[in-house]
């Protein structure tokens, strides 16, 4: 049985990408919504027993970003990204929900 690859999310990255979301309160509910998002269902089964995205989609996302999977992102290119999700969301309040 092949292991799952480990996420580059470790608590030494997680940690300067906290402190810099924790100080923009208007990218919170962004933050939480996109963790939920990105989660795999079942995320407390698995380690690191913490609700992060899936390590293979991580990587994949460094790989596009950095160019390499071992990259720790940087807290700037997230907050970037939760802007980008927060301003997605609404110009298009609808996009990639059930139609209905």
């Amino acid at each position: 049985m092949e292991r799952a690859a480990k996420s580059p999310l470790t608590r030494g990255a997680l940690g300067p990408i906290a402190r810099a979301v924790a100080k923009r309160p208007a990218l919170w509910a962004t933050a939480v919504r996109q963790l939920l998002v990105l989660t795999p269902r079942g995320w407390w089964r698995r380690s690191p027993h913490f609700p992060v995205p899936a390590a293979e989609y991580v990587r994949f996302r460094l790989v596009t970003q950095y160019g390499e999977a071992d990259h720790i992102p940087e807290p700037d290119d997230v907050i970037a990204y939760l802007r980008w999700c927060r301003s997605f969301r609404r110009k298009w309040p609808r996009a990639g929900r059930p139609q209905g």
